[in-house]
Formats: C-alpha cells, sequence, structure tokens
C-alpha cells in the first residue's frame, strides 16, 4: 500500500512539472502585498471609487520617493491608508513605535508609528496634487490605519485611535456605510458636472503617477517590487525582446499549449505602452514567441535587498509602471 502511495506521488510531481512546470516560488512573504490589494478591493465596494495600491509619491523636501500602501478617490472624499498586516499582540513601546508580540517571535521588531507615517504621506501627496495643478481643500484628505489580519490584537491606546481600524472594526464595516465621508468636493467646486471632472482629473493623476510594479503569480499570491529583465537562453530571450519597460505596461502568461512530443511553451501576451496617454497600456494585445517554462523573471519585491528569480510558469501576470 505504501508503495503505492509513494509511486503516486512521483507520478503526480512529474506531471505537474511537464505540464505547468516548476511552480515553486521562491522564500518569500506575500502576506502584505496581497493585505493592500484586499483592502483596497474592499474600499471600492463599500464606499466607491477607485483605489490605487502601491504609489511611490516623489517626495521634493527629502529627495525620495514616498511608499503608499493604499489611496482611495470617491466623490466625497480621499483617502490615504496604511495597511498593517499584524498578527500578534500590537502595543506601544517605550519609544513610541508599535510591538507586535506573536508565538513565533521571541524578539518582536518594533514598526514605525503608522498613524505618524500617514500624516507624512498626506503631506507629501498634497504637495504633489499641487505641483500637478490640482489644491485641494485643507483637511480634505483623511488618513486611516487599517490592522486586516483577524488574529491581530491592539491595545486600547490603538485602537482608540480615530486613525485606526481594528480587525473587528474593519469586519463590521458594510457596503451602505458612508461613516465619515463628506461631499466636500461638491462643496469646494460648487455644480455636479464639475465635481465630476474634478473626481477624473484625481484619478488621471493617480493612475499616472509613480508607482512599483505587481507580479501576480498562481494561487492569488502578488508581490510589489521592481522588475528587472528576463533571464532565459538565446533563443527565449529574442523572443521576449520586446517586453521590456519601455515598451509594455503590462504582460500575461497563458497556459502552456504541448508542441512536438510532450515538450511545453508559455506564451506570453503583453500590452504595448502608448505615451499618448503617459505611460498608460493600450488595448492592443501582441504575442511574443512561444518561450520554455523555465524562463525565469527578475524581480526585487519592496521588503527584500535582494533580487529574487521566479518561473515564468509560476507567473500569472506582471504589471509595469512608467
Amino acid at each position: 500500500m505504501w508503495i503505492e502511495i509513494l509511486c503516486g506521488l512521483v507520478i503526480y510531481k512529474v506531471l505537474r512539472r511537464i505540464f505547468n512546470g516548476d511552480d515553486a516560488f521562491p522564500d518569500i512573504d506575500s502576506s502584505d502585498s496581497d493585505a493592500s490589494f484586499v483592502v483596497a478591493s474592499r474600499l471600492e465596494k463599500i464606499y466607491g471609487g477607485k483605489a490605487f495600491v502601491g504609489l511611490r509619491i516623489p517626495d521634493a523636501d527629502a529627495g525620495t520617493r514616498q511608499h503608499i500602501d493604499v489611496v482611495l478617490i470617491t466623490k466625497r472624499e480621499v483617502m490615504v491608508v496604511a495597511v498593517r498586516n499584524f498578527s500578534g499582540f500590537v502595543t506601544v513601546g517605550e519609544d513610541g513605535n508599535w510591538v507586535c508580540t506573536s508565538d513565533k517571535k521571541h524578539n518582536p521588531p518594533n514598526h514605525p508609528d503608522p498613524v505618524i507615517e500617514v500624516s507624512r504621506q498626506i503631506e507629501v501627496l498634497e504637495s504633489y496634487l499641487e505641483r500637478r495643478g490640482v489644491t485641494l481643500p485643507k483637511g480634505s484628505i483623511v488618513g486611516r490605519v487599517i490592522l486586516p489580519h483577524p488574529n491581530c490584537r491592539a491595545t486600547y491606546s490603538i485602537s482608540s485611535q480615530q486613525e485606526v481600524i481594528s480587525f473587528d472594526k474593519w469586519s463590521e464595516i458594510k457596503p451602505e456605510s458612508k461613516g465619515g465621508f463628506s461631499n466636500w468636493i461638491k462643496s469646494a467646486v460648487g455644480k455636479n458636472e464639475m465635481q465630476d471632472n474634478f473626481y477624473e482629473k484625481l484619478t488621471f493623476i493617480l493612475s499616472t503617477s509613480p508607482m512599483w510594479d505587481r507580479l501576480e503569480l498562481k494561487g492569488d499570491r502578488n508581490i510589489l517590487g521592481e522588475f528587472f529583465e528576463f533571464k532565459a537562453n538565446q533563443d527565449d530571450m529574442q523572443a521576449l525582446r520586446n517586453v521590456k519597460r519601455t515598451k509594455v505596461g503590462r504582460f500575461i502568461v497563458q497556459k502552456p499549449s504541448m508542441l512536438g512530443l510532450g515538450r511545453s511553451r508559455l506564451q506570453v501576451l503583453y500590452f504595448p505602452r502608448d505615451y499618448r496617454s503617459e505611460g498608460a497600456s493600450s488595448s492592443q494585445l501582441k504575442e511574443a514567441a512561444p518561450v520554455k517554462p523555465s524562463t525565469e523573471v527578475l524581480f526585487q519585491p519592496i521588503n527584500s535587498k535582494k533580487v529574487k528569480k521566479f518561473k515564468l510558469s509560476s507567473i500569472v501576470s506582471v504589471t509595469l509602471s512608467g
């Protein structure tokens, strides 16, 4: 019986390798990026509007780029959101930082106070919007820190802050709830048609703002970071010669089709970048020549100092910033 089970496992792994390639992921945690996309999607369902994930807003004063987890734009308000996917008991340390204690960590790390971080992000975003021709009314941007992990338990000194949305609060918010939002755009610009134009201008500015690249893996995993290049043999590199940041806004990987005697290939479909829309991708889909599943993508996640290798067979799509 045990021999039959072992043979079955071996056959399963062999067949999986033939049809899907090696889908083993690098040793990397995608939970933080996944949480940001889940939060963004739910915010859109609750309040409407458009959410942007992984913005890299230029900070003119610091000469760097400020990372913002999520920005939600609606016709009522702008919300800057810090997503902290903490699991464990969260307290405030002596230095004012947040400390997340879990059973897995004997020396829990300190995290900068996200409420203070969000306040700084609001300042940077307001300054950036002004440089692009939009001045928002004072106090029209709100900051929120969302703790979406079900195992996160924050002390009262944290959860009682107006900016903090604990897991309990987050799970209770319903789509029909509009609490905390005001019709600030209407009061600022007047007529409804002007309100719509103002909203459209805001969403256009953020849609054309610097962002992290997005790597979507099989299993509904998302990683934010920076795409570098492909790594493959000479023939496959030639097939992918047009799939580069200067020419492409997004590419997707299609399921392999069998060619010849059991040799699989992957089809890479890409959207050419349309610079007439300030770097956005056009709707015209093009195909690259089929390549081997062992072709690799070099990608550096935002929480890593090293460039990681991802096999093309494990990738669903890659979105490239302009």
